[in-house]
């Protein structure tokens, strides 16, 4: 199709039609998942996402995703099995770390140590099929060992080896913690990791296709979409709303009270509304039971209490549901880990995506340029600079 033709079917009697920020474009065709918004469903290769989060690990998602398919019992012991296999970091990226500052943000962390793993892997720039499986397994293996490294160095602490055995949940938490999890810890944490793999075509990934698109490699793309995650309209709502949670508590607040104040302030409470869903995010419903449960488990349910008299105040004052990061913030800060690093546990997950969507945009490629209407001036001349 030439350019004039893709012009034409972009118009209506002879004007562009504009859409802003893209909203309601059909940009390209994707197997890997679908959403709903008015009945607030969203599926991974036909699988509804309650059904795989009650009934799938994260290892089997991803092979979903990447395969199409759920692997058989052989097909995810070789799986898993060669994701542990990759799970150690080159020693200069350790080094790189090290040299890191301990205040640097953790997503510009992960996105200069991912592109940096690029020099130290001789595929880099092989765009083979098969190659590109096992960048996609690299990155997504070596993501928890960058993550944890980082933590622990700007605490002070040694990084922890990964473990050659256990799930990719079990694995992170050892890590970060230096022990082992309970099994209540890595079962909530791989759900969580199966509810943040894939999201349809989202900002991170819509980046990352694009870069891909160009034929760069994975290791271009990756980072990229880590870029756009890294925003808090995007990745970083789940950070902002643990620190609105925090000040409440800080401050002794009436959770309600304090929503209404914001509201009369015209200010934004994140973790309410969504682009897609007209109606709350089926994510939000699994982490909504995951905040009890934990709260339960800890015998201090403020957290939950918070969430849901939060919840109750914007649905009576705005009609407006909670999307997947209001409920998300609290879950992984009750399982121990700092707010500034709820993000990359987003990017550690939705790698699992990233990767299958650049392998599914691979397999058929075509160069995404979409065109921009100019609205700027006309008939313009230059003056001579003696004269401006």
């Amino acid at each position: 199709m030439s350019d004039q033709e893709s012009v034409t079917e972009l118009t209506t009697e002879n004007a562009p039609v504009k859409a802003r920020g893209l909203e309601g474009v059909i940009a390209l065709e994707s197997e890997l998942s679908s959403i709903d918004g008015d009945e607030g469903t969203l599926i991974y290769r036909g699988y509804d996402i309650h059904d795989l989060a009650d009934h799938a690990t994260f290892e089997e998602v991803v092979y979903l995703l990447r395969h199409g398919d759920l692997p058989t019992q052989d097909e995810l012991d070789e799986f898993s099995a060669h994701l542990r296999s990759e799970r150690a970091l080159p020693a200069p990226i350790l080094t790189l770390l090290r040299d890191t500052p301990e205040e640097a943000h953790p997503m510009a962390v992960l996105r200069t140590a991912v592109s940096a793993l690029a020099l130290y892997d001789e595929e880099a720039d092989t765009m083979e099929t098969a190659a590109n499986h096992r960048k996609a397994d690299r990155i997504l293996a070596q993501i928890p060992t960058i993550i944890a490294a980082f933590d622990r160095l700007r605490k002070g602490k040694d990084p922890v080896d990964p473990l050659d055995h256990g799930s990719m949940a079990h694995n992170f938490l050892y890590m970060l913690n230096g022990e082992a999890p309970g099994e209540a810890a890595e079962e909530t944490f791989d759900v969580c990791l199966v509810l943040h793999a894939d999201h349809g075509l989202n900002a991170s990934t819509f980046t990352g296709r694009v870069i891909g698109s160009t034929l760069a490699d994975m290791y271009s793309a990756i980072p990229g979409s880590i870029g756009a995650l890294k925003g808090p309209l995007h990745g970083g709502a789940n950070q902002e709303v643990m620190r609105m949670l925090l000040d409440i508590d800080e401050k002794g607040a009436d959770p309600a009270q304090y929503i209404r104040d914001r509201l009369a302030a015209d200010e934004r409470v994140m973790g309410f509304g969504h682009r897609v869903y007209n109606t709350m995010d089926p994510r939000a419903d699994i982490l909504r039971t995951m905040v009890k449960e934990l709260s339960e488990e800890a015998g201090d349910m403020k957290w939950y209490e918070y969430t849901m008299q939060i919840h109750e105040t914007m649905e009576a004052e705005t009609g407006i549901a909670p999307n997947v990061d209001f409920f998300s913030g609290p879950t992984y800060y009750q399982l121990g880990l700092d707010p500034d690093l709820f993000t990359t546990i987003f990017a550690l997950s939705r790698t699992a995506g990233w990767t299958a969507h650049l392998l599914e945009q691979w397999a058929d490629n075509r160069l995404i340029r979409p065109r921009a209407q100019y609205v700027g001036a006309h008939d313009r001349t230059v003056v001579p600079i003696e004269e401006r």
